[in-house]
């Protein structure tokens, strides 16, 4: 168990290495051999302003590639550390390796996106052979993928030590934070641009489909056990298995609502009419090929994605706080945000665009967070010969008390089925005060508890509309 007695950013060494499978080898090996210590040595008597930046470049690129993130201090030196052509030639090899995972961004970055254009296309066929919902749920399992991989590294790592624990909670409060902080109004954002043409209002609603119920009550389950996680203060594998059994009974909700009237094909893409066009069995090949596609080529780019955007990161000199608990997961959940956007886009599919986020959130708050204790009490059984249960310390407890509260507020206020303007400004103003300032959180954890407690009366006296409990309960009769 890990005591901490400070706020989790300042429990984080700048200097601490990430657990980093994506390092080359060679780089590794040439790191040994630079002279890191040699070069801030001679940083205090250095001379002429080329050699500074020069040295600046090499250290920086060095520890990008290495994830020695540089953040508070700066480094200064001088030419006098170029004298000899072996380590001319170490640091050429640095910044060439460095460059290139920087570089690799020209590729991936459409590569990343074209595999969320297919993943939607075959989403949007699918709605018209099972629930939309259960198409988004397919979706949001294949978008995840590098958020589940960068999850597995950290905890697999927080097992072989136990100190680095609380980046794991640190990655999953800050995706979740991200997902629904900014990504629930970016979605509303960009449908009141689109459609501010044709809207009559000069700030729209988004108005949900009964069937979305089943995604907002499905927020809940999780939400109350995560509750008794924290009272008890430890995370083991039985917690993983009910988790787990949330999301299979989730799906199983989603699955009775019907699929979509081929009547709407016409409003869909045209890679998505023709693959529901196609003719007995082609019908499904080609949606699951779309599927396929999208899942395989995302499974191809994510892991050079993740590397390059890493690699920028440290060049500008990311601290290690903001590349784990903010950086990697939006890197991560750029796949659904681009489909998401592209929905919102087209104004009559901002509910499924909406959708596809809040699916996205159950899954972190099931399957990913049950991906946790499994990872880290295997890691520690392998490392350590003994199965350890996650404990979570105070600043941890925070934490996960801060994201419960963001999702708490955010599942009330689709449980009028209907997200509006208000709604989407105090959700992002709220996760942009933590964000610029993390001192802040315990103020902002009890607006949104405040938030959340004048919305409960609303529902209580009258004021607003409680129509997603009713919708959900059809759902389950039906």
């Amino acid at each position: 168990m890990v005591t901490a007695r400070e706020p989790l950013e300042r429990r984080l060494d700048p200097s601490r290495r990430l657990a980093q499978p994506l390092a080359g080898g060679i780089v590794a090996e040439l790191g040994q051999h630079l002279p890191h210590q040699r070069l801030e040595r001679r940083a205090r008597s250095g001379r002429g302003r080329r050699g500074q930046r020069l040295h600046v470049l090499v250290v920086k690129a060095v520890q990008a590639r290495r994830l020695d993130l540089v953040t508070s201090h700066a480094c200064w030196a001088s030419g006098a550390g170029l004298s000899s052509a072996l380590v001319k030639l170490k640091l050429l090899a640095f910044l060439a390796t460095a460059g290139g995972s920087a570089a690799s961004a020209l590729w991936t970055f459409p590569s990343i996106l074209g595999s969320a254009f297919l993943v939607a296309w075959g989403a949007e066929a699918a709605q018209f052979l099972i629930s939309q919902g259960l198409a988004l749920a397919i979706l949001a399992w294949l978008q995840t993928l590098p958020e589940f991989a960068v999850e597995a590294v950290i905890a697999w790592e927080a097992g072989r030590d136990p100190e680095r624990a609380h980046l794991a909670i640190a990655n999953l409060t800050g995706a979740i934070r991200l997902l629904l902080g900014l990504g629930w109004p970016m979605i509303y954002f960009v449908f009141a641009a689109a459609g501010r043409k044709s809207a009559a209002r000069r700030f729209p609603t988004i108005r949900l489909q009964r069937e979305h119920a089943a995604e907002i009550v499905g927020l809940v389950p999780p939400l109350v056990y995560f509750v008794l996680i924290l009272l008890k203060r430890r995370f083991g594998w039985i917690d993983a298995v009910v988790l787990l059994a949330l999301y299979l009974a989730y799906l199983w909700v989603l699955f009775r609502n019907p699929p979509h009237s081929v009547e709407s094909l016409a409003d869909t893409p045209a890679v998505s009419r023709w693959a529901y066009r196609q003719p007995g069995w082609r019908r499904p090949a080609a949606i699951i090929g779309l599927f396929g596609a999208g899942g395989a080529l995302l499974y191809v780019t994510a892991h050079p994605f993740l590397e390059s955007m890493l690699a920028v990161a440290g060049l500008l000199g990311v601290s290690q706080f903001v590349l784990v608990q903010w950086v990697a997961p939006f890197l991560s959940e750029f796949p659904e945000k681009v489909s998401a956007f592209y929905w919102a886009r087209r104004v009559t599919h901002a509910p499924m665009a909406l959708m596809n986020l809040v699916s996205s959130n159950i899954n972190q708050w099931t399957v990913l967070a049950a991906m946790i204790p499994l990872v880290y009490g295997y890691s520690h059984l392998r490392h350590h010969g003994a199965w350890l249960d996650f404990h979570f310390d105070e600043a941890q407890r925070l934490e996960l008390l801060l994201t419960l509260f963001q999702t708490g507020l955010g599942m009330l206020v689709l449980a009028k089925m209907e997200f509006g303007a208000l709604d989407a400004a105090i959700l992002f103003v709220l996760w942009l005060a933590q964000f610029l300032r993390p001192s802040l959180r315990d103020e902002v954890t009890i607006v949104y508890g405040v938030w959340m407690a004048v919305l409960v009366v609303g529902f209580a006296v009258g004021r607003m509309p409680l129509r997603a409990p009713k919708y959900f309960w059809e759902t389950i009769r039906r």
